[in-house]
């Protein structure tokens, strides 16, 4: 039974995943960005709704202090409220008046002393200190210097409400004597509420569509980039035979290609590996076969002090030795990755210095090998160009008749320049056409098979290609080189 993951590990996967990333991207922002976006419009919307009741309740202030009379005023004394004399009724009623057109909580009139004259609404007697003067003490100095002003914060009322207060002076000719007090509610706190809960609705909705639409993006990002995942994995386990599906998103699609590329060549290169090996058993067995036979002869004639014999055996053994390590070097130069030296290389120079190698094999079978290259120059690597046109004049002498003829040429055409090796042996048969680049095919009894593969490697590696000419009567090889790899010289 598989052991549960810790919740820690779990969090961190889930946390890593595709699908908790994107909602992270697609969502913190649009937080952030809808939390100060809601703050300062709040805040700002509060501000000038707070200055706009200031104005308006420091305004009805004026009007009111306009009205009143400052000598007037201050002859009302203490117990006028009990007494009820024409003065103080009189002032009454015009406040009452203002507040009730005004829609106002309270409208009061104080002395320059913060004493109370009339108060409607308030209900403070005649000559009380007014408490709520205290916070505003930087707003009555203003006042009393000849200003209006208004409360610079809300005060909450018994009520539970929030007020602000408008201050206007009162004046006996040129001279401040009290001021008027209105105290108005700040019911835009309602629709400002209101608003600052459309505006979470808002934005917990535009969030709410957000992170669907994050799933949804994750979603059709992480099915394809699952099964590339499940792709690599199984390439992973060995699995070289499934191909990679192909992906319709254009950057995961190039991934999918990639991998595929990648899959094949896996895959051909394992199929390499897979013939190498057969290839080595089998060509391998046949040398030292030979060697295990003739050493044992070799000791035989030895213990039986048959010296002359024992001569013929080692040239065997030695023979066989050879063979075996030609097979050995062609399975390394073919299955070795060697990296290109380029440099400059006369083709001229490389034909005959790679048919100049076989003159000794094609002065034993009476072959005459003609070159005959036009001028050109080649960036490419000497030695492994050249090892491709032993490759190709070889198989050419062995295949030519006795007294035959190879011509080995060099040109340059449109496409690049062109090297053509034919002989005049009696060809290739149709139904081996199609395998003779396949490594270790052969149809000869000392073979690896190895040298036309080797040689095709070779030339595709230089950006060209081997292939065979069909051509009634001879037998065509042509290696080609694409023309940013040779420069012609006329």
């Amino acid at each position: 039974m598989s052991t549960p993951l810790p919740l820690t590990s779990r969090l961190k996967d889930a946390l890593g995943s595709l699908s908790a990333r994107l909602l992270v991207a697609f969502l913190l922002p649009t937080l952030l960005f809808l939390a100060l976006t809601g703050s300062s419009v709040y805040a700002l919307a509060r501000s000038i709704l707070e200055d706009e009741l200031g104005n308006s309740l420091s305004a009805i202030a004026a009007a009111t202090a306009s009205q009143v009379n400052g000598e007037r005023m201050l002859t009302i004394e203490p117990g006028d409220d009990i007494s009820e004399t024409r003065t103080w009724r009189n002032l009454v009623r015009l406040l009452t008046e203002v507040r009730d057109a005004s829609g106002v909580r309270r409208v009061f009139v104080v002395d320059t002393q913060g004493r109370v004259r009339v108060d409607v609404g308030g209900g403070l007697p005649v000559g009380t200190e007014a408490p709520e003067l205290a916070r505003d003490r930087l707003e009555l100095s203003r006042v009393f210097s000849g200003q209006r002003a208004a409360s610079q914060v809300l005060f909450q009322g018994t009520d539970g409400r929030l007020y602000k207060t408008g201050y206007a002076p009162v004046r006996r000719e040129s001279e401040v004597v009290g001021a008027v007090a209105v105290e108005g509610s700040a019911a835009f706190f309602g629709p400002l509420a209101q608003l600052s809960r459309s505006l979470a609705a808002a934005s917990a909705m535009a969030l709410g569509v957000l992170g669907l639409v994050a799933v949804l993006t994750a979603r059709g990002l992480a099915r394809p980039l699952r099964r590339l995942m499940d792709s690599a994995l199984r390439i992973g386990r060995g699995d070289l035979t499934t191909p990679v599906p192909p992906e319709p998103t254009r950057e995961i699609g190039v991934l999918a290609r990639e991998l595929e590329v990648m899959r094949g060549a896996l895959e051909s290169r394992d199929r390499q590996l897979k013939l190498m090996l057969a290839g080595v058993a089998h060509e391998v067995r046949n040398p030292l076969g030979g060697i295990s036979l003739f050493s044992g002869l070799l000791a035989e004639d030895l213990k039986a002090g048959a010296h002359a014999e024992a001569a013929g055996h080692v040239a065997r053994i030695q023979h066989e030795a050879e063979y075996l390590q030609r097979i050995v070097e062609d399975f390394l130069a073919f299955a070795r990755e060697q990296p290109l030296s380029r440099e400059p290389v006369a083709a001229p120079d490389l034909l005959h210095e790679a048919s100049g190698l076989l003159a000794a094999d094609a002065a034993a079978r009476e072959v005459t090998v003609e070159v005959e290259a036009e001028p050109a120059l080649l960036e490419a690597d000497g030695s492994l160009l050249t090892a491709a046109l032993v490759n190709l004049v070889k198989n050419a002498v062995q295949a030519s008749p006795q007294g035959g003829r190879v011509r080995v040429t060099g040109r340059g055409e449109r496409e690049g320049y062109a090297i053509r090796v034919q002989d005049s042996g009696p060809g290739i048969p149709e139904a081996e056409r199609e395998r003779i680049f396949e490594p270790f095919f052969t149809t000869r009894e000392k073979g690896t098979g190895l040298g036309l593969p080797l040689s095709r490697k070779i030339a595709r590696a230089h950006g060209g290609d081997l292939r065979l000419v069909p051509s009634p009567g001879a037998t065509i090889f042509e290696l080609t080189l694409p023309l940013n790899t040779a420069a012609i010289v006329r």
